[in-house]
């Protein structure tokens, strides 16, 4: 199982519907296989998830924030690891809001 306790995240790429930016820091925080995490930037002022890890390093999760118009926003995500050349880890993201148009769409996220 890879741990993701003490990582710290940025997007690199996300669909337009979404609303982090590489301006957004996650900050991820593990025991056992339980993940949670919080995280600003951008158009979001605070956000929070949490999950469950398998043991691949897939992570099952929901999460809500608040964006930069005071709208509180909710969804559910799968993300699967990479692990690249250089050890880092980058997570290929499948998500869907789960308020507003509950449309779904895809995010790439590395450890800084």
């Amino acid at each position: 199982m890879i741990n993701y306790h003490g990582k710290i995240f940025r997007p690199i790429s996300n669909t337009e519907n979404g609303e982090t930016s590489t301006e957004t820091v996650f900050k991820y925080q593990q025991v056992g296989n339980i993940l949670s995490s919080e995280y600003s930037g951008g158009k979001i002022k605070y956000g929070h998830l949490v999950g469950l890890v398998d043991n691949d390093g897939n992570i099952e999760m929901s999460y809500h924030q608040i964006n930069d118009k005071g709208e509180l926003m909710t969804g559910i995500c799968q993300s699967k690891p990479e692990i690249l050349e250089n050890g880092k880890i980058r997570l290929h993201e499948n998500w869907e809001w789960t308020s507003g148009d509950k449309s779904k769409g895809q995010s790439i996220i590395e450890e800084q």
